[in-house]
């Protein structure tokens, strides 16, 4: 596994860091900054169940559901990047979403769900205000009730990383987000 601090010393690397410039409370997961650059990194692990051995070592994840909120959710860290981006000078972010869940990179064949602004499925285009199906109830919108707002345009494309079982949920894949400067 690669250190990044070992290879790249010249980073000050932060975990949950709150920079000054949002004006709204909330954390970066990780803030690589080398004096002249900072790079934002947002990171999700969203999961379903499954019980598998790979390369020795027991697999045992749970069911983490709610899929709704955790497209929001990531959709939150994307407006939050841009905020970053747009306040902090030379600054770049990264989204990053890994899942064993299908159901975040498969389109969905109904298009009346309560987060159908919040598919994250491959091939989407996200941009513009994004907010819930008139159906979400107070229970899903809990915390979230703030429509989001993109400014950027951004294509999903989801990439395999990993198969450890053959199988439903065996599969692991990601998207990576680059939330770049927009220019004036």
């Amino acid at each position: 596994m690669v250190d990044i601090h070992a290879t790249m010393a010249q980073l000050a690397i932060r975990l949950e860091y709150r920079p000054a410039q949002l004006t709204q409370r909330g954390y970066i997961d990780v803030w690589a900054a080398d004096g002249h650059e900072v790079v934002a990194i947002e990171l999700k692990y969203k999961t379903r169940s499954l019980q598998a051995t790979a390369n020795g070592e027991v697999v045992d994840l749970l069911d983490q559901s709610a899929q709704d909120i955790g497209r929001y959710d990531t959709l939150k860290d994307m407006q939050r990047l841009e905020q970053v981006v747009a306040a902090v000078p030379d600054s770049s972010g990264f989204v990053l979403l890994l899942t064993n869940d299908r159901s975040y990179w498969t389109a969905s064949t109904r298009h009346d769900t309560v987060d159908a602004h919040f598919r994250l499925h491959e091939g989407r285009l996200l941009t513009g205000q994004l907010s819930w199906g008139d159906a979400a109830s107070a229970g899903t919108r809990h915390t979230r009730e703030s429509n989001l707002l993109l400014a950027g345009n951004y294509e999903l494309k989801w990439r395999d990383y990993s198969t450890i079982k053959s199988g439903a949920c065996g599969t692991f894949r990601y998207v990576l987000v680059n939330v770049a400067r927009r220019e004036a």
